[in-house]
């Protein structure tokens, strides 16, 4: 069984994703302390939800960009 996230926690990572790609890298810690700059919110978990859905999300662009190079 796959992880499950919510729908808040897709849509505020693509969000922070298109506003700010230069920003995030593949490493989770990295991006958990850059969402926690952009946006205010009071629960860790979701920060952490919203970083690491982050961190997944750019390392399947790197994928996707290595495939497309070979």
């Amino acid at each position: 069984m796959g992880k499950v996230r919510t729908t808040l926690v897709k849509r505020t990572a693509r969000k922070l994703l298109a506003e700010y790609r230069d920003l995030f890298t593949r490493d989770f810690e990295h991006n958990k302390k850059v969402v926690s700059e952009l946006i205010e919110y009071r629960s860790k978990k979701l920060r952490n939800q919203i970083a690491g859905y982050i961190t997944h999300l750019v390392k399947i662009e790197e994928r996707k960009k290595k495939e497309e190079q070979q």
